[in-house]
């Protein structure tokens, strides 16, 4: 993204593409109503842009030329109090394909550039009116599939992130100033804070990001859906559970063992979670290859999973034989960061009471997928997995650019420490202050490159 064009006048459908009662086409930059004034009328024919008030909307007639293209809506937001910061026009216009691009391209032909992806926002933080993290969040709020994470990008779009960087960066700030103050006047012995009370404050600084840092697995789970994995010897019922969690019959189930030969996913919103589930194929030594090739990428699937439902027949299989089976899995795939749930399956076959909660360190869940009992069990278990104690509130860290950050700070707070224990010069302590201000401002955008720039807002739509 050429960040060097910000002072063209861009224009784009802001709208998804395709027919609709509307579509909301954007124009911004210093020409926007010079522009809008060769194309809007009144219906009577008089133009009326150059007069139009800030936040007032009015109806137009959109001609290219002498050729009526359609009545619209022109809608104006003046400079700085604008999304952008700039002077902007948005047009709602009738949603056909033909209004929609003919509209774009008499923009264009009148001094117009198309906007690039993420121009607009790219914009509003070039004129600061967003931070870059307010910015992403953004791009998260539309990406959000679920109430967690429209809540977590929300709470960021609204200066969360920002305010918590702030108070960080005020503690590193007034570190800084008592250690040049001290370098100030080295010549002369004076220490003008106790070094106890620096250790306090990096202590404050250090709870507080690890804090941030320990709640990305959370946080990153929840803006993305938690990917579960639902993994068992042949016939066990894993496909029969899928459909039970989904209530809908998503994959193929037989009662011939190895149906399922390739992984299957969908997605399901429980208590604010996204989960995406994987039904993959049934654990098993075989000779046919099309089979192996399916095992192979159940594998893949458990690498990739955040949880695991480890799925058996309970009425042919004991717990401890399940044990074994996922010891035997461990074997083949790191699942150092999973968690696993036993899900022992076809309750509605036994006539005894189970009532072991946990194998080793797996919780156990019973149910009977086919006649869909006990799933309301399974899904709390499955949230409680996720969320590990933590309450969901809008504190999680969920941006694995912020996450780097953030560790890389805690290295440079390390270091300070270190560099105070060990009586270290006061300027080789302020390189690794000034390392942590640094890593602070690629947060928020006071420390930012066009590259990082379109890297981050590359990911948007077009016309946002």
């Amino acid at each position: 993204m050429n960040t060097n064009r910000k002072t063209d006048t861009i224009c784009a459908i802001s709208t998804p593409m395709g027919v609709g009662g509307i579509a909301v086409i954007r124009i911004s930059g210093s020409e926007t109503k010079a522009v809008c004034n060769k194309v809007l009328c009144s219906p009577r024919g008089s133009r009326i842009v150059e007069s139009f008030s800030p936040n007032t909307a009015h109806f137009c007639c959109f001609y290219d030329g002498d050729k009526l293209i359609d009545e619209v809506v022109a809608t104006y937001f003046a400079n700085p109090k604008s999304y952008t910061g700039e002077d902007c026009i948005e047009i709602s216009c009738h949603g056909s394909l033909y209004v929609q691009q003919k509209i774009m391209e008499t923009l264009i032909n009148n001094g117009c550039r198309l906007a690039e992806a993420g121009e607009f926002t790219l914009r509003a933080f070039l004129n600061g009116k967003l931070d870059l993290s307010q910015a992403e969040a953004v791009a998260d709020l539309i990406d959000s599939t679920s109430e967690a994470s429209h809540g977590l990008a929300i709470h960021q779009l609204r200066g969360g992130y920002s305010e918590n960087i702030a108070v960080l960066r005020e503690k590193f700030v007034n570190l800084a100033s008592l250690m040049e103050l001290e370098l100030d006047f080295s010549d002369e012995d004076v220490e003008f804070a106790d070094r106890n009370d620096f250790m306090l404050l990096l202590n404050e600084i250090e709870n507080q990001v690890s804090e941030l840092t320990n709640s990305f697995s959370l946080g990153n789970a929840i803006k993305n859906g938690v990917p579960v994995a639902i993994v068992g010897q042949p016939n066990v019922g894993k496909s029969t559970l899928l459909n039970a969690l989904l209530n809908e019959d998503r994959a193929i189930v037989s009662d011939i063992a190895g149906t399922t030969r390739d992984t299957i996913e969908d997605a399901i919103n429980i208590d604010g979670i996204l989960f995406r589930f994987i039904d993959t194929a049934g654990i098993r030594s075989s000779a046919d290859e099309i089979e192996n090739y399916g095992i192979e990428r159940t594998y893949k699937a458990v690498e990739r999973a955040k949880v695991v439902l480890y799925m058996a027949d309970i009425t042919t299989t004991t717990l401890a034989d399940v044990e074994t089976e996922i010891e035997k899995l461990c074997g083949q795939v790191d699942v150092s960061d999973k968690h696993f749930i036993i899900v022992a399956n076809k309750t509605d076959l036994l006539c005894n009471d189970l009532n072991a909660e946990k194998v080793g360190k797996h919780n156990v869940v019973y149910v009977s997928a086919k006649e869909k009992e006990n799933i309301q069990t399974l899904t709390k278990q499955l949230v409680d997995s996720v969320k590990n104690g933590r309450q969901i509130d809008n504190t999680l860290l969920s941006n694995a650019r912020h996450y780097e950050s953030f560790t890389n700070i805690l290295v440079s707070v390390a270091a300070i420490k270190n560099g105070i224990n060990s009586a270290l010069p006061g300027d080789l302590i302020m390189v690794d202050i000034r390392q942590a201000l640094y890593y602070l401002g690629q947060i928020t955008g006071q420390v930012s490159s066009n590259e990082i720039l379109g890297n981050i807002f590359g990911r948007f739509c077009i016309g946002k």
